[in-house]
């Protein structure tokens, strides 16, 4: 069985593999046609809060990949950070299922595939950083 730092070396890989599936989201969602068409205030919002969760995701992957085995000893700070990512991909999966509706999205197998991998990859995330969150202490 892979150890911790392994399994989260492994998360930091498909952290920075999911910003390649955010980055078709504007051309998917027909950004440049949809945007024009709201406030000012809530095109900037959109922007801003998307430009937010790409910054978390890029340090949840560096960090994961420089620092997996801190991240793995089960000091305070390891527990509280890996919390903390369990908690953002547990919450990203409850939006998925239960207020994303993506079926008019997923208009080919492609599309299909790339948000059927995204899942496991949420789910993976919430699981392993999850473990890594309750460990005993040091």
């Amino acid at each position: 069985m892979p150890t911790l730092e392994t399994l989260i070396f492994i998360s930091g890989i498909l952290h920075l593999g999911t910003l390649l599936g955010s980055a078709q989201v504007p051309r998917e969602l027909n950004f440049r046609e949809e945007l024009p068409k709201v406030s000012p205030l809530l095109k900037h919002w959109i922007l801003v809060a998307g430009g937010y969760v790409v910054l978390n995701i890029i340090a949840f992957g560096v960090i994961s990949l420089t620092l997996n085995d801190e991240l793995a000893s089960g000091t305070p700070l390891a527990r509280a950070f890996s919390a903390y990512v369990a908690i953002f991909w547990g919450c990203r999966l409850i939006v998925q299922f239960f207020v994303f509706d993506a079926k008019p999205y997923l208009r080919n197998w492609f599309l299909k595939a790339g948000y059927h991998g995204l899942t496991f990859i949420f789910a993976w995330h919430t699981i392993v950083f999850g473990y890594a969150a309750l460990l005993p202490g040091k």
